[in-house]
């Protein structure tokens, strides 16, 4: 237990940082600029679906268990995020999210949260399932 939630802080620093710079990359990569209004308006959809993927995955129970939390984390913070923009227009037009977009914010996000997640469970030694008992 004390292992999981040592865990808890790095996750969500890790997460939150591995979200803003696909954003910074991604908003630098079009616009050629660090405009802070810029990237503020490109980032918040995929921190706040961030928060709600944390929230509906329970990450606190199993932070660094790529399948268990890795996953979830991603999907639900890929699909809200560009849903969000989507419909808010952050980033481009609102109701068009482009499908290159689309495929580069899911394969990016899939490597980038799961994958520090298989690197870090096989740094700390565990598989990042709960031991049971015999």
């Amino acid at each position: 237990m004390a292992t999981k939630k040592s865990h808890l802080p790095i996750a969500l620093i890790v997460d939150l940082i591995l979200v803003v710079l696909f954003t910074i990359v991604g908003h630098y990569t079009h616009s050629h600029n660090f405009d802070p209004q810029g990237l503020m308006t490109t980032a918040w959809p995929f921190v706040a679906a961030l928060v709600i993927a944390w929230l509906l995955t329970a990450v606190w129970d199993r932070p660094i268990a790529p399948l268990a939390t890795g996953t979830g984390v991603w999907a639900i913070t890929v699909l809200v995020g560009l849903v969000l923009r989507g419909v808010t227009g952050a980033g481009g037009d609102p109701g068009s999210v482009p499908v290159s977009f689309m495929i580069v914010a899911t394969s990016l996000n899939l490597i980038t949260l799961v994958g520090w997640r298989l690197i870090a469970t096989a740094v700390s030694g565990g598989s990042g399932r709960r031991k049971r008992s015999r």
